[in-house]
């Protein structure tokens, strides 16, 4: 059997965890808020309409930031009309995403739906069709107590206390010409700056997120971040990174090694964002704000006929169904995540419900767990404390996108009464014991060992069968004088918890 070993020493800290690395994201687009969260005919939807079905599981899903309107969506969003009495709100054309806006959710109801979740709003401006005069409405009628029109008009909408939304987007992907209003680097730089600076006019302990590159595959990827940046750098707080994956032309060995290119986009951007700082002689650390992350088969979706002529309100868009593999590869993007945190300060898994999300839901019926759920929620729940960079020896691979790859990755988190370790095999063919050195951690027993895998990696979760595809017990899990001893499955996910 092939064999890995793993040192793990209390004195190497990557960070603190913020709880933001287990953002989300909610759009308006397909079906991710009509019929996911929002569906005032259903058998569980509260007073305002929500699903309490969904509400549950997103709360088992342990997020906690949701980035909100968009997305593309924001680019052509007019606030206004998404607050006030529901009967008096206005239709509109979405062209981001070719579909007709009710505007039957907004502000309001959003952010009572994230107190039903225990979720903070990250909030987008739109600087695609509108700019720095709408931006500072929309912080008026979210964040100021009273006393002013819009938080007055906010009070009279049923919302007394302020939002008090401390975590801003200036916009989203405007390099990509998808995008309603995409401009240069260097127009976006200025807009961006102005409404950052005009903001913190308004309340200087905003935080705020400039748009970086919407792909490292962009061609102006990292020349697009060094010139935002050099317009931007003493107003803003975070640069975004946006970041998909999906396995092509079954080269599933490349596609379980995808977190290498995640690792290069991080430390690209974390290079080009010094490098401006030091140029501008700054003190300041620009942190990354990955916030769209996930597993999309876009090829697919740009091959299919979801966005035609016609339009239609909530269309089923986006909808990928997840396997095993795809989970696998989610939950070692998000090891990655956690290894990078003292600069990823924040993240947000793109989307939350039907939409390219780790829950589905059906009109009328039923919500359940896609597979990606499952490591989201094992990992949220329990990574405490700090974050912990292992040393890891094992053999590696050749894949076709990424050059050689190692067999095993892992992150390790320890709080004061416990640690836990997470795990990915990227073989297909081979289990591989690991033998964990926990002696440092006062390791004293074994309080949960998980694992997800299948015999067919390909298996998947659907409507006609909801639970094909769960946890199950990391077998053979061994605790002996502080070495821990696991056996890991070919193409798997793992988590061990310990009590110290």
């Amino acid at each position: 059997m092939t064999k890995a070993v793993i040192a793990i020493d209390r004195n190497s800290v990557v960070a603190p965890i913020n709880r933001r690395i287990f953002g989300s994201f909610v759009e308006h687009l397909g079906r991710c808020v009509y019929d996911g969260i929002y569906e005032p005919t259903h058998a569980t939807a509260d007073e305002d309409g929500f699903r309490g079905d969904v509400v549950e599981l997103v709360k088992e899903l342990g997020t906690s930031t949701i980035r909100y309107p968009g997305g593309n969506f924001v680019s052509g969003f007019r606030w206004e009309d998404s607050v006030g009495p529901r009967e008096n709100r206005p239709v509109r054309r979405d062209l981001a995403w070719h579909a007709i806006e009710t505007n039957q959710v907004g502000m309001d109801e959003f952010s009572r739906w994230l107190k039903l979740t225990d979720s903070e709003l990250m909030l987008a401006v739109n600087l695609g069709t509108r700019g720095i005069e709408a931006a500072l409405d929309l912080l008026e009628y979210t964040n100021h107590p009273s006393g002013t029109t819009l938080s007055d008009q906010r009070i009279k909408n049923g919302t007394e206390e302020p939002h008090n939304v401390r975590i801003w987007c200036l916009g989203n992907e405007m390099d990509g010409p998808w995008q309603t209003g995409y401009m240069s680097a260097d127009d976006y730089g200025k807009i961006a700056a102005r409404t950052a600076q005009a903001m913190k006019a308004a309340d200087k302990d905003l935080e705020l997120v400039v748009c970086g590159s919407s792909g490292s595959s962009m061609p102006t990827f990292g020349d697009w971040e060094r010139t935002v940046l050099e317009h931007t750098y003493e107003h803003v707080d975070y640069i975004s990174c946006h970041a998909y994956y999906q396995e092509r032309d079954g080269d599933l060995d490349s596609y379980l090694a995808s977190s290498l290119d995640m690792q290069y986009f991080i430390e690209t951007v974390v290079a080009t964002a010094d490098h401006v700082g030091n140029k501008l002689r700054s003190d300041k650390k620009i942190k990354l704000s990955f916030d769209e992350w996930n597993i999309w088969y876009l090829d697919e979706h740009r091959e299919s006929d979801e966005v035609n002529d016609e339009w239609h309100e909530a269309p089923r868009q986006l909808e990928d169904v997840y396997s095993v593999a795809d989970a696998v590869v989610l939950g070692n993007l998000l090891i990655t995540l956690l290894k990078n945190h003292d600069r990823v300060a924040s993240a947000s898994l793109a989307q939350l419900v039907n939409v390219i999300a780790p829950i589905m839901t059906e009109p009328g019926g039923a919500a359940w767990r896609q597979t990606t759920f499952f490591p989201f929620s094992v990992t949220s729940r329990l990574a405490r404390g700090e974050i912990l960079n292992p040393r890891i020896t094992v053999d590696s691979y050749h894949t076709a996108a990424h050059g050689d790859a190692p067999l095993v990755d892992a992150v390790a988190t320890v709080d004061e009464d416990a640690a836990a370790v997470f795990l990915v095999n990227r073989s297909t063919t081979k289990s591989i014991e690991v033998s964990i050195d926990a002696a440092g951690l006062g390791a004293t027993a074994i309080t949960e060992a998980a694992t997800l895998h299948d015999a067919d990696a390909y298996a998947k979760n659907t409507l006609e069968d909801q639970e094909r595809v769960g946890l199950k017990v990391l077998e053979g899990a061994v605790l002996n004088d502080g070495v821990l001893t696991v056996v890991l499955p070919p193409v798997s996910w793992s988590a061990v918890a310990l009590a110290l």
